[in-house]
């Protein structure tokens, strides 16, 4: 086995990054797009961090042209862009607006020209609220009709990207946007929320299957899901191990059960039959949902650490996303979180690569000849300007030293890993957290929203380049 510390990736291996429509792209009522929940809910005082919201946000429906010459500067292979549904579908239902398709089709022409290789994410989290006001995704109407946008853009873009993904994290928008309430729609519905995570699995079956009835066959798709590394506060403790299971069916079964096995996990069921009876999973779902993946995308930032609850609960019992009353992990009310040693981001994520390496290595074992893809991978730090004007972020080039080191471990342990997409190409609208918080490798000043690639961009593209990892103290 070749020596990590200088092994190189396969020579195949994609460079990219990752942003999201609602996050990067302003313009919210350019060419006919209409509000998604995340317009709503940033909107409506007290949801987001000082108000924020991106009706702005960096600008990138204008600056796109900039914001692609960045990357094919620092050296990058591939960029995993998502596209707004109500950009495209303004009610969500019926014809596409050209205007809207037609900014995609600009920036995909534009990749292409600088040999970046474009990938498709067709839902981060951005509903157009006219699917919410009828019901959002706990009604089974959103899944059929996000098969019909997936057709209408896949219909349009298809012929010039290969790489497409149907649904970004449905964990969060599940979970966190119908039990815990702190993401859009802002909803705290435990059973809804359980709803909500069996129709997206149904979008993404409904909607893999109308990409390809649209597409060349060479074109892949998959998904992308940040499964959590669950661990046990105590390992040789039963109750803690039972926690996992049952965190671990929340946030990974819940979504790798009907899709890559075609059934829920019965531990799942009976932990939250006190919430629903899961009748709302109707006689051909699951052969619907269980389509043939042509790859899964994976997102990891940190792990999570659980233990079984005291009977006088000490502090939140949902990990930090929600509260004590509305936690996005529903019939989990018996089960601790706790905060996992080491450095933290500013995010309060603990830095964990050997994280990453595992959940690599279980989707090898569980998924067998399965291609795998880093979709989102990333930290936030306080990054600011120096004297000189330059951003240098040594944390962040640590960071993804850390991780990509896992990446090529697993390779190495036999994974077929095929890409990494860091999360973000740019500072950006952070959801709930509006503009505190800065995961991108290119800084933006929100006043002038002039870039600036901090010198963990740098170091990414040479690695992007070289196909091996700088030192950390190298640029």
């Amino acid at each position: 086995m070749p020596d990590l510390m200088t092994a190189a990736f396969p020579s195949s291996f994609l460079w990219g990054a990752a942003t999201s429509a609602y996050q990067i792209e302003g313009a919210v009522r350019e060419d006919g797009r209409t509000p998604s929940i995340w317009d709503t809910f940033s909107h409506t005082p007290g949801k987001t961090a000082g108000g924020d919201s991106g009706d702005i946000a960096v600008d990138h429906y204008h600056r796109y042209r900039d914001d692609v010459a960045l990357m094919a500067d620092l050296g990058l292979s591939a960029y995993r862009f998502s596209v707004s549904w109500s950009r495209v579908q303004p009610t969500g239902r019926g014809p596409a607006v050209q205007a809207g398709l037609d900014f995609y089709r600009r920036l995909v022409d534009e990749l292409l020209s600088k040999g970046i290789k474009p990938a498709i994410t067709l839902y981060h989290w951005d509903l157009p609220q006219e699917l919410e006001d009828a019901g959002g995704w706990p009604e089974r109407d959103t899944a059929h009709r996000f098969a019909e946008y997936a057709q209408i853009v896949g219909g349009a873009l298809g012929d010039r990207v290969e790489n497409w993904i149907t649904v970004n994290e449905p964990w969060c928008s599940a979970f966190l946007g119908y039990a815990a309430g702190v993401h859009a729609p802002g909803r705290t519905d435990p059973a809804a929320s359980l709803q909500a995570a069996h129709h997206l699995n149904l979008a993404h079956g409904l909607g893999a299957s109308a990409l390809r009835s649209v597409m060349p066959a060479r074109n892949t798709v998959a998904l992308s899901l940040n499964s959590s590394v669950v661990r046990p506060l105590s390992p040789g403790n039963a109750e803690d191990l039972a926690a996992v299971q049952k965190i671990d069916d929340l946030a990974n079964g819940v979504f790798h059960g009907p899709i890559l096995k075609g059934a829920y996990p019965e531990t799942l069921l009976a932990a939250t039959s006190s919430l629903t009876d899961w009748s709302f999973v109707l006689d051909g779902d699951l052969r619907a949902v269980n389509q043939p993946l042509d790859a899964l995308g994976l997102n990891y930032y940190t792990p999570t650490l659980v233990s079984a609850a005291d009977a006088e609960p000490r502090g939140p019992r949902s990990d930090g996303h929600g509260t004590r009353d509305h936690s996005p992990w529903p019939g989990a009310d018996d089960v601790a979180f706790h905060q996992t040693p080491g450095e933290r981001t500013e995010m309060g994520w603990t830095i964990d690569p050997t994280g990453l390496h595992e959940l690599i290595m279980r989707y090898t074992e569980e998924a067998p000849g399965l291609p795998l893809y880093v979709t989102e991978n990333g930290a936030a730090y306080d990054d600011k300007p120096g004297p000189d004007g330059r951003v240098h972020d040594p944390e962040r080039i640590a960071y993804l030293h850390g991780h990509l080191s896992a990446v090529r471990r697993a390779i190495a342990d036999g994974a077929d890993v095929r890409g990494y997409y860091l999360w973000s190409l740019l500072d950006n609208f952070e959801w709930a957290y509006g503009y505190g918080k800065r995961f991108g490798a290119v800084y933006v000043d929100y006043a002038t929203l002039d870039r600036t690639p901090k010198s963990s961009a740098y170091w990414y593209g040479r690695a992007a380049r070289t196909g091996t990892l700088p030192e950390v103290g190298t640029v």
